[in-house]
């Protein structure tokens, strides 16, 4: 049986040296102009030198319009010389220690922040349902823009193989773009583009095809994708099936699982969010550590490619029986290495479990934590512990090291500050 510590081959046979996997998480670190730093090199050398057999970056975009959040790495058309570097640096450090990274290629759609764009671009005008006027409202693309963003997508992908990333993942999942072409709910459209599941699925099917063509046969790419978005009318757990199957035929490497998106974040683990309710879940402590083991389990009836499920992992039993009961190929961890970039070594040296930080979290003093039965504490303060993942990253690429001393709060405070910086700073520059 397979084991965390199993080398896996891919379908274009490339080899990743374990199955642990750094999942992407945002970063926040490119300077204004969206170019890699040397904070970012910093960063993934300490997650190389970390045994992750596969590294995964933040969010890379393809519009510098359409960021997910202010500090994103953007590559739209071809970067200057200085960002080459940067990015050539990067994909260096990330790889020092054996093992793989892969660049996480990515639009934000209707989900870029209002502060970046106040009209974002996306398969229709329906803006995001939640409250605060975070996100404008969105235009409708249209099909000359699509067709571009395909191109756009392939360009990324090109650029990465060139700069030494070993891999590219595709994200169509989380409420971005790709995700929002897949679900009812954000389109609307009557055009090829929408409607039917295969036309709401054509941009994600002609992107994968434009990244493989970019790539060549040998290049790993794989896919982010929700195994559901958990709201009435969207994108459902029997669409995914169908569209796994159809990446698989695509010749997609590596297939992630995820899900939800702003509207729902049960990918973001935020306090006060009911967990997500997915078929063939097991009732055992080890398998209810990870979120999407129980949609893995079913999309295996339907699909062979290797498979990645990211989200709730902790201990190396529990990571282990999602592999050898077929609910994982690799294992995606996340917020553990935000504070402990060595977590994948030590496990596979043999430790039993990695912390799990936001338990040991609050953003309320001792005296007040009786108010923590109110859902909008509870909102706040799931917001703020997400936040303080976002200061630990920092901390870890600006120093070495992480900072677990910082309050949620000002962590919260720190990370708000330095996004309203780097988009004057951008401003200032365009």
């Amino acid at each position: 049986m397979s084991t965390i510590a199993e080398p896996i081959t891919l379908p274009c046979g490339a080899v990743l040296p374990n199955r642990l996997a750094k999942g992407a998480m945002t970063e926040g670190l490119a300077d204004c102009q969206g170019r890699a730093t040397p904070e970012l090199a910093r960063l993934y050398g300490l997650w190389a030198e970390g045994g992750s057999g596969l590294l995964i970056t933040g969010n890379v975009q393809i519009d510098g319009d359409h960021l997910e959040r202010p500090g994103n790495v953007i590559i739209q058309g071809r970067p200057d010389d200085a960002a080459l570097d940067g990015l050539r640096a990067m994909a260096a450090a990330g790889t020092r220690g054996g093992g793989h990274v892969w660049m996480q290629i990515s639009h934000a759609g209707r989900q870029t922040q209002a502060s970046v764009n106040p009209h974002p671009k996306a398969p229709s005008a329906v803006a995001v349902q939640l409250p605060g006027n975070q996100f404008g409202t969105p235009v409708a693309l249209t099909e000359a823009e699509i067709v571009d963003l395909i191109e756009r997508f392939g360009v990324a992908a090109e650029v990465a193989r060139e700069t030494g990333f070993t891999g590219v993942q595709i994200h169509a999942a989380h409420g971005y773009l790709l995700s929002q072409f897949l679900s009812p709910r954000s389109n609307l459209r009557t055009d090829d583009w929408g409607g039917s599941l295969e036309n709401r699925a054509r941009m994600l099917m002609q992107v994968v095809a434009r990244v493989r063509q970019a790539v060549g046969p040998g290049f790993p790419v794989g896919v982010k994708l929700n195994s559901a978005d958990f709201q009435k009318g969207g994108f459902a757990f029997e669409d995914s099936v169908i569209v796994a199957g159809w990446l698989q035929d695509a010749g997609v490497d590596l297939l992630e699982i995820s899900g939800g998106s702003y509207e729902q974040p049960a990918m973001m683990d935020i306090q006060g969010i009911e967990p997500p309710e997915i078929p063939v879940q097991r009732t055992s402590t080890a398998a209810r550590e990870a979120y999407f083991v129980g949609f893995a389990k079913t999309l295996r009836r339907s699909v062979s490619l290797p498979l990645m499920v990211t989200g709730g992992f902790r201990t190396r039993a529990g990571m282990n029986m999602a592999i050898e009961t077929g609910g994982a190929d690799v294992i995606g961890l996340g917020r553990p290495l935000c504070v402990d970039p060595a977590g994948p070594a030590k496990l596979l040296a043999g430790a039993e479990r990695l912390d799990r930080w936001e338990t040991k979290l609050r953003l309320l003093p001792p005296a007040l934590q009786f108010l923590n039965g109110l859902k909008l504490i509870q909102s706040v303060e799931g917001f703020a512990i997400t936040y303080w993942f976002y200061a630990q990253i920092d901390a870890l690429a600006r120093t070495g090291t992480a900072r677990p001393g910082v309050s949620p709060f000002s962590a919260l405070l720190q990370v708000t500050r330095s996004g309203a910086a780097w988009m004057k700073a951008r401003r200032a520059a365009s």
